[in-house]
């Protein structure tokens, strides 16, 4: 398979399953968004809370990550560059949905 056509099938997959969890994640965050820091807590201290929302978030970021991938793909003309951001992008990707997770268990 062309390494286009996969990265375009993934892009469509992840958007796919992107939607039911940004549903239920404003059903679940707008009736806790005005209230105080302890309900907060108590959301994401639920263990289905805490990998509901850890699937969303890894599931943005390898979205978002192939979207900006594809940004560089365009506009980034050389290629030591392109792969240098596109190599930045992921590592992001890797590491800040990471530490969202470790900070949301240790809750």
């Amino acid at each position: 398979m062309i390494n286009a056509t996969r990265k375009w099938i993934f892009l469509k997959v992840s958007s796919l399953l992107m939607v039911p969890f940004m549903i239920w994640f404003l059903i679940k965050f707008l009736p806790i968004y005005d209230a105080n820091y302890q309900n907060i807590v108590e959301f994401f201290s639920s263990q289905s809370s805490t990998i509901f929302f850890s699937i969303f978030i890894i599931i943005t970021f390898f979205n978002s990550a192939l979207n900006i991938s594809e940004i560089f793909e365009d506009y980034i003309n050389n290629k030591k560059t392109r792969k240098f951001a596109n190599m930045m992008v992921y590592l992001s990707s890797l590491i800040i949905p990471t530490i969202t997770i470790i900070i949301l268990i240790k809750l």
